[in-house]
């Protein structure tokens, strides 16, 4: 691969853009709901957490130069803190009778993707790591993460609320 074609692209820029924008408006949410932190179980927070360290290395990843040991190393933490909220959150069933929601089956969708991403990653496939990696952005990471605000959950209560 050329220099060039590990540049960021628009869309790359795109998912780094709404990485930085969701994570304010966690943050912002977190803030805003300080009066009920005290009635939210260890699991959402270690969740909330890692998903947080994810949104805060995610433009980092996108837009840095690649490939180098610092991506490296912070690719493993952003690995690590995606594979661990998509573990936690299967112990997170709050909705309805407490059973499993829609939302589960992209938890199992990371948790099988991001050692695929990782294996990619080591044996050089770059163009097959990036299209894991926009997948996981796009899907796991901003998709699941917009959908935490609407309908009375938690987030949204706090920033909406």
């Amino acid at each position: 691969m050329t220099e060039k074609s590990i540049l960021a692209d628009r869309f790359e820029k795109l998912l780094a853009f709404g990485a930085a924008l969701m994570l304010t408006a966690t943050v912002i949410a977190v803030a805003k709901g300080q009066a009920e932190w005290g009635k939210i179980g260890l699991l959402i927070w270690l969740h909330l957490g890692l998903l947080v360290v994810a949104l805060c290395l995610t433009p980092i990843l996108l837009l840095r130069k690649r490939g180098n040991r610092a991506h490296r190393i912070l690719g493993w933490i952003w690995a690590v803190s995606m594979f661990g909220a998509a573990a936690i959150s299967l112990g997170i069933r709050q909705l309805g009778q407490g059973g499993f929601s829609l939302i589960h089956i992209l938890s199992v969708a990371v948790i099988l993707g991001v050692p695929m991403l990782v294996w990619r990653a080591r044996n050089h496939q770059i163009a097959q790591h990036r299209s894991s990696v926009r997948a996981l952005v796009t899907g796991a990471l901003l998709t699941a993460g917009f959908f935490t605000f609407p309908f009375g959950r938690l987030l949204g209560r706090w920033l909406f609320g």
